[in-house]
């Protein structure tokens, strides 16, 4: 089944080969399509891997997971005629997630991931579930995920068990527009309930596909920030007829860090600052203007060590234990740790928080009277007598306020609560989901904050041409059309969230992405 959104798209192709965290959110976004490998060196290294699998059962091999019980039931021994029934006890007895169900951008998210390191070609497991696999996202049926219920370590067994009792027609889906049970969508586009195969649940369950599914989609997310940023400050500084020389390019030559000599580029470029400066008695802004350039670099450089972390992630074989179908070996061990993903997140919305708090401070500097030079007390457009009754932005500052404060107190990093579960098997754990989640919460956040000072920027950049500035540069000028065609000037007192739900939906959607070529 196509759909008006993956109709003619440009396939991504699972073939073992590397993906990219763009190609993850493409499929996530239904912006391209899924197709598994047809090639026959393809088909030939899953295949021989299962069939690895099944000459160690007939010899009588120990293999965790498949002969022995999970974790530290280890020791136990599965009798042979029961070796079949073990992988749907997994998945079952992992039906114990809780919180709000995962977003169908980050199902898919999370199928991709999944999908992607299983077709590694070396966790044992048989076309057949790759296709299966596959045909969920070619249909767009999306497994009910819960958020919460993984530590990150031993893999992200209980969101993805939801993954396995779906190939199995067990649980709930997501499928055109409706919560339907699994077991009467699959019918309904070609497939038949899977039954597993030995290892099978392990290899989907035991890896890292949660985090790192979340995780493509919140870098995404942080470097279209890093941009609406950047422009936003620019509208702040001239609004707030600022120095515009605080982003010289021979200042910035003595600081080497690409990021902020970046983001000081853009905003000379914004400021067009061949012009003098405006102000020869302030000589410096505060520090939310003038080091601007320093708090958004800092993401802009962690971008891309983040995506190495997390694309490494994303084309890693990440359960256990892993099936060498050339050497013909049983390799144990605990790829399932999801370290990197945690520590990426946990610097990822760090970053990101600094620059929701950046934000904030600009915009306290421009609502107040005694700090903004010259604009109305919190950027009220009132005039005349009906400016008395009028109180512009002040709740909006109230509520970026509220925002801030809340991302800022999800920085605390995850990874630094390990927890010893499961009978101090899993002793040392990641939280790499959990700083996945946090990630996309600060990330959540931030874009409010991003919102409203698209509200602000409207306004106090057309409340500073009304008191005689000079014409705004090109690119502000362009912008504030833009804004105009969005965002009603506020003359009068009136309610903004339906403004800020939109703007928030056009963050969403890529309408606000300045700098691009």
């Amino acid at each position: 089944m196509t759909d008006q959104h993956t109709e003619g798209a440009q396939a991504v192709v699972f073939d073992g080969q590397r993906l990219a965290i763009d190609d993850v959110v493409a499929l996530a976004s239904r912006q391209r399509t899924a197709q598994l490998s047809k090639q026959p060196a393809f088909t030939a290294r899953i295949e021989r891997g299962a069939a690895f699998l099944d000459r160690l059962l007939r010899e009588d091999g120990v293999i965790y997971g498949v002969t022995t019980g999970y974790g530290d039931s280890c020791t136990v021994s599965i009798p042979p005629e029961l070796v079949a029934e073990l992988p749907h006890h997994l998945y079952t007895y992992h039906g114990i997630g809780a919180g709000r169900y995962l977003s169908p951008q980050e199902t898919r998210a999370v199928l991709v991931a999944r999908l992607a390191s299983l077709s590694q070609g070396v966790s044992g497991v048989s076309l057949g579930l790759l296709v299966q696999l596959e045909q969920l996202l070619v249909h767009d049926v999306l497994p009910l995920i819960p958020a919460e219920g993984s530590v990150g370590a031993s893999g992200d067994l209980t969101p993805l068990s939801y993954v396995a009792a779906v190939l199995c027609g067990e649980r709930d889906v997501w499928w055109e527009g409706r919560v339907q049970p699994a077991k009467e969508v699959l019918p309904r586009i070609g497939l038949q309930p899977l039954r597993l195969r030995p290892k099978e649940a392990l290899a989907l369950m035991n890896g890292t596909s949660v985090m790192t599914g979340l995780a493509c989609l919140a870098w995404q997310r942080a470097e279209r920030l890093v941009r609406l940023a950047t422009r936003v400050t620019a509208c702040n500084v001239w609004a707030a007829d600022g120095n515009a020389h605080h982003f010289d390019e021979t200042l910035f030559g003595f600081k080497p860090h690409p990021g902020p000599q970046s983001v000081a580029q853009r905003l000379r470029q914004d400021l067009n600052c061949d012009r003098p400066a405006r102000n020869e008695q302030r000589l410096q802004d505060r520090y939310s203007l003038r080091c601007a350039p320093h708090v958004i670099g800092v993401l802009a450089d962690a971008l891309p060590w983040l995506r190495q972390l997390i694309e490494n992630e994303l084309n890693s074989a990440n359960d256990n234990p892993l099936i060498d179908p050339d050497g013909e070996r049983v390799l144990h061990g605990g790829h399932f740790y999801g370290g990197h993903i945690a520590m990426a997140m946990d610097t990822l919305k760090t970053a990101v928080a600094n620059v929701a708090d950046l934000l904030d401070r600009q915009l306290a500097l421009l609502v107040d009277s005694k700090f903004n030079h010259g604009l109305p007390s919190n950027l009220s457009g009132a005039q005349g007598p009906r400016a008395a009754i009028n109180h512009g932005l002040k709740a909006l500052q109230i509520s970026v306020s509220a925002w801030t404060a809340e991302a800022l107190k999800h920085t605390m990093p995850a990874s630094v609560f390990s927890r010893s579960t499961e009978c101090h098997n899993q002793d040392k754990v990641s939280m790499g989901t959990i700083a996945a989640r946090d990630a996309l919460r600060v990330l959540e956040l931030t874009e409010q904050v991003a919102a409203a000072m698209l509200i602000a920027a409207r306004q106090a950049l057309t409340l500073r041409q009304r008191v005689g500035a000079l014409p705004l540069p090109d690119a502000l000028a362009a912008f504030l059309g833009q804004l105009s065609d969005h965002i009603a000037l506020v003359d009068e007192d009136r309610a903004l969230d339906v403004d800020l739900r939109r703007l928030i939906q056009g963050i969403h959607d890529g309408v606000w992405e300045p700098y691009r070529e």
